[in-house]
């Protein structure tokens, strides 16, 4: 039996799923205008970014313009020493004080909005008690108020409680998109800007947490050796892409453990449920593949040279600590450094 045609459909949901981007309108449509146009300036764009593997991340998203530009910005070399990746690291941190502060703004904002509504339905509610005891006051004493009267301040009272659904509706609706970019605000914090991976932050609360649970777990720090000379070499932005590329490969390595850019050139992973020898057995193909794997400078077709990279691994016991957990791996690290780099240490 033939195998039927991946839809258009499932390619863009694979490739969002691929690149870890989440499913909104605005990614689908970028993606939809790459599968459908591949030979435009933008697919092309594309192409040469997530070439060798690499992920594409929102980021170069935003730098390419989206699916609505019609011939985005030329993309500098990655070897360039002009405008270096690092350089808009550096940038990465105010950038997302930048944001919080929008955040943290627009909830104070919201939050006085809600103030001034539930103001409003109390001034009105309490303007109707008054029409209402007056009005039970004059039937009290025999008086005719007549049914218009009545009518009248029924009607007031059903328009005011119309105005402050109305209200409450839009209000609420964008307490949703409010939630969700906190939501987001508080993922990206815990987000390395380069690779994408976990950064230190998530991975401090997630050492915290094996802290205090049972079964086995090992921490192992991965070191890129000699990542000196590709900079020197090569540039920031190509150390920058070789970065991403080894992020890469430790993630697909360690599928369901948590990995992380620690900082620097230096990976954490995390590896639970396992013993200790399949942990450095995870690591020891991590580092078969890095090894393995020949990366080029994209414009010029130079080879970088082999890569590789050392690591030490650490059993977490009952009596660790986060402090005594990461300086026995790191330890570990630096004998593997010593021992000629290209290695593993274990306990």
């Amino acid at each position: 039996m033939s195998r039927m045609p991946e839809t258009l459909y499932s390619r863009i949901g694979r490739f969002l799923d691929d690149h870890r981007l989440a499913p909104d309108p605005a990614h689908y449509a970028f993606v939809h205008a790459i599968l459908t146009e591949p030979k435009s300036a933008l697919a092309r764009a594309v192409n040469d970014l997530i070439d060798g593997g690499l992920r594409l991340h929102q980021d170069d998203i935003r730098r390419l313009g989206g699916p609505t530009e019609a011939s985005p910005a030329p993309l500098p070399p990655i070897a360039s020493s002009e405008t270096p990746v690092r350089d808009q690291r550096d940038h990465a941190v105010p950038e997302a004080e930048s944001q919080s502060d929008a955040l943290a703004e627009q909830t104070q904002g919201h939050v006085e909005a809600f103030g001034a509504i539930i103001r409003s339905m109390q001034a009105d509610t309490s303007a109707f008690s008054r029409n209402l005891a007056q009005s039970a006051a004059e039937i009290g004493r025999g008086e005719s108020i007549g049914l218009a009267t009545l009518a009248k301040l029924t009607g007031e009272m059903l328009e005011r409680i119309h105005v402050t659904e109305r209200r409450l509706e839009q209000a609420n609706a964008e307490a949703d998109v409010l939630r969700e970019k906190l939501i987001e605000a508080r993922a990206t914090a815990r987000r390395d800007t380069l690779t994408g991976l976990a950064n230190r932050l998530a991975f401090n609360e997630a050492v915290g947490q094996y802290l205090q649970s049972d079964g086995p777990c090992h921490l192992a720090l991965c070191d890129i050796d000699r990542f000196k000379r590709i900079n020197d070499d090569f540039g920031h932005a190509v150390g920058d892409r070789v970065l991403s590329a080894i992020g890469q490969i430790l993630a697909e390595e360690s599928k369901g453990h948590l990995v992380c850019r620690h900082g620097g050139e230096e990976f954490a992973i995390l590896l639970s449920g396992l013993d200790r020898d399949k942990a450095t057995a995870i690591i020891e193909r991590a580092r078969a593949t890095v090894r393995d794997r020949r990366l080029k400078v994209r414009e010029t077709g130079e080879s970088i040279g082999q890569i590789t990279f050392s690591a030490g691994i650490a059993s977490l016991t009952q009596d660790d600590t986060h402090e005594t957990i990461f300086a026995r791996a790191d330890a570990l690290l630096y004998r593997a450094k010593n021992d000629g780099r290209d290695r593993t240490c274990t306990e």
